[in-house]
């Protein structure tokens, strides 16, 4: 089978041979082999491990993304961010780790960016009642 792993910045993966492929989605662990049905699954923050045809095991943590697999022969995977490598236990924990905490900061980022807006919305809210001489603000 043919691999590809792609970031919006580069290929970080384009290979031949592929035996088998593991990745981890919201339902748990699966697995890809030649000839597999058309698949397409939302990738979690894991690490994708396959084998080619020298039977060596190959890894790449990937920060979520998307699988698909067609005609039974292509797998690809679109991911924000990649990172290859021959340590599991290395990918693993560091970085993980890493893709863990990035995506806790871009959830706090969010949650302080709606706080924001709320607070906008509030003000002009107020705003606008007190114009209106303290009824319900109209809006058209």
């Amino acid at each position: 089978m043919k691999l590809r792993i792609i970031t919006p910045l580069s290929v970080v993966v384009d290979t031949d041979g592929v035996l088998a492929l593991r990745g981890d989605d919201a339902t748990g662990s699966f697995g890809i082999m030649s000839g597999h049905a058309d698949f397409l699954t939302s990738l979690a923050i894991g690490v994708v491990t396959w084998r080619g045809g020298d039977e060596t095991p190959h890894y790449c943590a990937v920060r979520r993304g998307v699988l698909s697999v067609t005609g039974g022969q292509e797998i690809a995977i679109a991911t924000r961010e990649a990172v290859v490598g021959d340590d599991l236990a290395t990918l693993d924990e560091t970085v993980l780790a890493r893709f863990r905490a990035d995506m806790e900061t871009e959830r706090m980022e969010r949650v302080d960016s709606m706080r924001l807006q709320l607070n906008a919305i509030r003000q002009i809210v107020t705003h606008l009642r007190a114009r209106d001489g303290g009824g319900s603000a109209h809006f058209a």
